[in-house]
């Protein structure tokens, strides 16, 4: 597994490193070792997977509140996605900027998004399943979210929206 720092802090790119023979390919998607070396959260008590059947579904910004804020290690197993995290920590050098990443069944990549972060995506093809490895369970009453559209953000998605969530629809502004 290579890690690579992304401009926002503590988030990281996770490049596969596999071993390949005329089967296919074998690799590690979460080394507990790896990522504890690098300070990054190594439970994951929720994993979770989402489906998205059209081409530019959106899902997102969503974070949580403390003291239910979470890390996730997001992988795209099926299609395409462009993943954007948002960090939303008052006092981190990097608050209120964002960085996308295109994650594909085909790059095998992952996205280390730390604690304190807002997380979305937008479908890039049909047919898109996403896999998630969550390190707090889920608590409804702590949950955020920043609307997609925010002109203080400025997220440019590739695609108009196909599909989007009534609530996605109704999360504030980030300055809200």
């Amino acid at each position: 597994m290579r890690f690579i720092p992304t401009t926002l802090k503590d988030a990281h790119i996770i490049e596969l490193e596999p071993a390949r023979d005329d089967r296919g390919f074998f690799a590690r998607t979460l080394c507990v070792d790896a990522f504890a070396e690098r300070g990054l959260e190594i439970q994951y008590p929720q994993h979770s997977i989402s489906y998205s059947a059209r081409r530019g579904t959106l899902r997102g910004l969503h974070f949580q509140r403390e003291p239910h804020s979470e890390a996730k290690l997001i992988r795209c197993t099926r299609g395409a996605i462009l993943d954007v995290i948002v960090d939303i920590r008052q006092n981190s050098p990097s608050f209120r900027r964002w960085q996308t990443f295109e994650l594909s069944s085909t790059n095998c990549r992952e996205l280390y998004v730390p604690k304190g972060f807002a997380h979305g995506f937008q479908t890039l093809c049909d047919e898109v399943e996403v896999s998630y490895l969550i390190s707090t369970r889920y608590a409804p009453g702590f949950a955020g979210g920043i609307r997609y559209d925010d002109p203080a953000l400025g997220i440019e998605w590739p695609l108009p929206v196909t599909e989007i969530s009534e609530r996605d629809l109704r999360w504030p502004s980030f300055s809200e």
